[in-house]
């Protein structure tokens, strides 16, 4: 996983809308006279300041997204997210944006300029297609929801700064706009259950019992009163009173109240109008639906059919390698067999959640004595592991990454999944680590956010396929960072690149081709050593992200196919160091852009 699931769920559609791009060309200006280095030059100048203020007037809008990267001027805004009149507002606002790009156009230019350019209209003209999708009616299902995600924020432990007086009020003020988004989002829902628009019942299923996790009788029993609980050593009595008092009047008198409204409408109005059926195909409109968000996800034309086969193929590939694992450690018996034996022998358990922790802090040292052999460019922000919080976890995957702040305030945190302590393996830590920190999400997330001269929508925004391709592809790195020495821990690496190909079969299954939930757990039980555990909840996420599980294994089959093509085009020449950094420097990109520029570099190594 990635930054994106971290947000507010309705900040996330919005804050996000014209950050997700799709890997077509934008403009083409060819047809008109070349341009003088003089004009391109001052086109570039003018579409930067364009971008500069593109990006404030974001930030406006999407106050969620401020406070994510650490900009503290809205921190105490929270907009009506759902609302109509929001998404027209945001629709519109990308519509203008565009327009004053395109009329500027993109001849003569080069480099960054034609990549900003490229990109940007590329996101927003995707960012407007996917507008006609009524996924306002779906604002809350087991992953996320305003619900969950509020009460990260405010715990005090994640994205909502709490080290200031103004910090604590601008959180009062923000958390008291709560009601009127759970008011929206309810009225939303009903629409959806109007227009057939509704989630699975497996999934809402799994959200009454969260809420019921948050909803507590006494306001210091609640996440919300840890900002209470911690106090900053420096504020004065008189703050201390006054601010508690505020906050056991916001958390009694409306968050509480909010939270059982919207408890009540989903257990005893939206549960029943829930459907049986799982696929977004059999939605209004869900075909077309599908394909979008498969396009989306992987910033490729592939369609559903493509992304099946190419899945099944590399099922059959990994099962190869982990049969040479079989014979390396001389186990007798099915790939079946095993996978029970991987799941099942009490030597691959960690005996405890302190246990477990210690060992993901053990590998950081450990990796990062190789890491000089394979990067020349690492990132300056540190990053801390810490395990998920209980309310979420029995929903949330094995790990995930959050970026650091832009003002350094907040590191990168590798969040670890310590619930169900028997199905977290020892042989899945290595990897998930490289995936989701060294040399994975935090290299790549956090070296983007240090980016100095590229314009702010692209350090901040992010191609899910060059994103969780990069985590998959850094997991192959693992021998030569001194890991996978094992042959059961590289069996882990296998496993979750076969757990990543198994994504594409089922993720396509469920959404085109009629799958149920069960069929999809079968299927992965069948053909991986997941546990029952995650492979139900794996197959819930699939079911409430359509498509976003597809960006992984297609965005490291093309990185792996890029790094070959270099390997192979400048033989002895060829300096994984430097390959490595020209993949990362520009931060995230499409995939059609990554393959250009990549092409463009064997070039300039060749000369």
């Amino acid at each position: 996983m990635t930054l994106r699931p971290i947000l507010l769920a309705a900040a996330v559609a919005a804050a996000l809308t014209t950050l997700s791009g799709c890997s077509q060309p934008a403009g083409n200006d060819t047809a008109k006279p070349a341009a003088t280095a003089q004009d391109a030059a001052a086109r570039a100048e003018q579409l930067d300041r364009i971008y500069a203020d593109y990006w404030e007037a974001f930030l406006e809008l999407n106050p969620i997204m401020a406070t994510f990267q650490g900009d503290p001027r809205y921190n105490a805004e929270l907009p009506d997210m759902g609302s109509a009149e929001y998404r027209e507002r945001s629709e519109q606002f990308t519509r203008d944006w565009l327009a004053r790009v395109e009329a500027v156009g993109s001849e003569g230019l080069q480099g960054q300029d034609l990549l900003n350019y490229e990109i940007f209209v590329a996101d927003a003209r995707e960012t407007l297609e996917g507008f006609k999708f009524p996924g306002w009616m779906m604002p809350v299902n087991q992953m996320g929801s305003l619900a969950s995600y509020a009460a990260q924020f405010g715990s005090g432990t994640s994205l909502q700064p709490f080290k200031t007086v103004k910090d604590y009020e601008d959180w009062l003020k923000r958390a008291g706009r709560m009601p009127v988004l759970f008011d929206t989002e309810i009225a939303n829902m009903r629409e959806g259950i109007e227009a057939g628009v509704v989630q699975p019942r497996a999934l809402m299923e799994k959200v009454v019992p969260q809420l019921d996790a948050l909803i507590k009788d006494k306001p210091e029993d609640t996440l919300f009163w840890g900002p209470v609980r911690n106090f900053p050593e420096d504020f004065s009595d008189a703050d201390r009173q006054r601010l508690t008092e505020a906050y056991r009047s916001l958390i009694a008198d409306q968050l509480m109240p909010a939270y059982r409204e919207l408890r009540a409408f989903i257990n005893d109005e939206y549960l029943p109008a829930t459907r049986d059926s799982v696929g977004l195909d059999q939605l209004p409109e869900g075909q077309t639906w599908y394909a979008f968000n498969a396009r989306q996800s992987t910033s490729s034309d592939l369609t559903p059919a493509q992304i099946h086969q190419i899945g099944l193929d590399e099922v059959a590939r990994i099962h190869g390698e982990i049969r040479k694992v079989m014979a390396e450690v001389g186990f007798e018996g099915s790939l079946q067999d095993f996978f029970k034996f991987m799941q099942t022998d009490p030597r691959f358990s960690f005996e405890s959640e302190d246990a477990l922790l210690a060992y993901y802090r053990g590998l950081e040292d450990k990796i990062n004595q190789k890491v000089p052999e394979l990067f020349s460019l690492t990132p300056k922000a540190p990053f801390e592991i810490r395990p998920v919080e209980p309310f979420r976890a029995q929903s949330a995957a094995g790990g995930s990454y959050m970026p650091p702040s832009e003002d350094g305030s907040r590191p990168g945190i590798f969040y670890v999944n310590t619930y169900d302590l028997p199905t977290r393996k020892t042989w899945d830590a290595e990897d998930l680590f490289l995936h989701e920190a060294i040399p994975g999400h935090h290299f790549q997330l956090a070296l983007q956010q240090e980016l100095e001269d590229v314009p702010a929508f692209r350090r901040f925004g992010g191609e899910t396929a060059f994103i969780e391709g990069w985590g998959l592809y850094a997991e192959s790195l693992g021998k030569d960072l001194g890991v996978y020495t094992d042959p059961y821990n590289h069996f882990g690496y296998l496993q979750n690149e076969l757990w990543r190909a198994i994504r594409l079969v089922t993720d396509t299954g469920l959404h085109s081709k009629g799958w149920t939930r069960e069929q999809v757990i079968d299927y992965m039980r069948e053909n991986s050593a997941e546990s029952e555990t995650q492979a139900t909840a794996e197959a819930e996420r699939y079911i409430a992200w359509p498509g976003q599980a597809l960006a992984y294994k297609i965005g490291e089959l093309k990185i792996k196919e890029l790094r070959a093509r270099a390997e192979k085009a400048l033989g002895d020449g060829f300096d994984v160091r430097a390959f490595h950094a020209e993949v990362l420097k520009d931060g995230s990109v499409p995939l059609d852009v990554l393959e250009a520029k990549i092409d463009r570099w064997i070039a300039s190594q060749q000369s």
